[in-house]
């Protein structure tokens, strides 16, 4: 197969995220804003991911999109009107936070003009790549911006070559939500960047939603990749599988199996930090909850009104076990039932 690569040590300056999705799993709060611009705390789920991108030192992106996105867009530009205001009261801390949305990265945007699946997505960035090392982040993924994941993959591509993923382990009994990754072990690889002894491996197998019982790890695929340019080449002859999508994790395997001198070979980052689905209801509020305490202007007050609720809520549910628990006992002289 004819492959268009680059060399293991050339630097990744693009970025490609995806952020067509309906966000079903938050209707009717979707049914007219993005799912990436609902906000955590005080900013949308999405700038989070950009403001990722250019901590890793990248400053190129291109967003896929698809109907009804056009406010990741607005957000992201420049508000002449909003700022004139805000300037002219002397609000110089929320000018600042206006600001600071506009001059993250240079943002491209594409539509993906029907719905085929991530590979699909990721093919549409394409033009845009133009034979370089790219790195992919999905919306729905938060990463803490403490952590430095997305430096770590590149820091191993530019070692090691290939394509990284992100790795997380997960309740085995719950593998079969993630694309899932047989790994070996790398030896040497302690040292790059941030990473400690077995926190890179090889991919050897990749499996889309294995059954629990038929799970080679409990390795799952996270929403971060630093990918060779080769992955074209071969989503554009992956055949689409379930659904009628084109799956990124189909392409991904094959490069698994590919030589290293045609843009092969994939290498896992396992990442040990904390990661948020924003797109699942119970990890976005515990996004907001997690974020809103680490804040030095918010933690301290919520920290404390948190800390009192919950008590609150155990006494109430105590209260509540102890009236169900009275209401259960025989009144006096009633014989109690044998």
């Amino acid at each position: 197969m004819a492959a268009n690569t680059s060399p293991a040590s050339a630097p990744v300056r693009k970025a490609v995220v995806p952020v067509a999705g309906l966000g079903t799993r938050f209707v009717p709060a979707t049914k007219a804003i993005p799912k990436e611009m609902l906000p955590v705390v005080d900013k949308p789920a999405i700038q989070y991911v950009v403001e990722e991108i250019a901590a890793a030192g990248i400053d190129d992106a291109v967003m896929v999109t698809g109907r009804g996105k056009g406010a990741i867009e607005d957000h992201f530009d420049s508000a002449p009107e909003l700022e004139g205001k805000l300037e002219a009261k002397g609000d110089d801390a929320r000018l600042a936070a206006v600001q600071a949305s506009t001059g993250l990265a240079h943002l491209h945007f594409v539509r993906q003009g029907e719905p085929k699946g991530l590979g699909h997505a990721v093919l549409q960035g394409k033009d845009h790549v133009a034979g370089e090392p790219f790195a992919v982040l999905l919306g729905d993924d938060l990463i803490d911006e403490r952590e430095t994941l997305l430096k770590d993959m590149i820091a191993v591509r530019e070692r090691l070559g290939g394509s990284v993923i992100a790795l997380l382990e997960v309740d085995p009994a719950q593998i079969n939500l993630y694309g899932c990754a047989a790994v070996e072990p790398v030896e040497g690889a302690a040292g790059i960047g941030s990473l400690g002894e077995g926190d890179v491996v090889q991919v050897t197998e990749l499996v889309e939603k294995p059954a629990v019982d038929e799970a080679p790890s409990n390795l799952a695929v996270i929403g971060r990749y630093v990918l060779d340019p080769a992955v074209f080449a071969v989503l554009e002859q992956t055949p689409p599988g379930r659904g009628g999508e084109i799956q990124l994790t189909d392409a991904l395997q094959t490069l698994a199996r590919m030589d290293p001198a045609e843009g092969g070979g994939v290498y896992g980052v396992v990442f040990r930090g904390r990661r948020y689905d924003t797109g699942d209801k119970l990890d976005y509020l515990k996004a907001v909850v997690r974020l809103a305490v680490d804040r030095e202007d918010l933690g301290p007050d919520f920290g404390a009104w948190l800390e009192s609720f919950v008590a609150g809520r155990h006494v109430e549910l105590g209260s509540d076990a102890g009236a169900a628990g009275r209401a259960a006992e025989p009144s006096p002289g009633t014989p109690s039932a044998r």
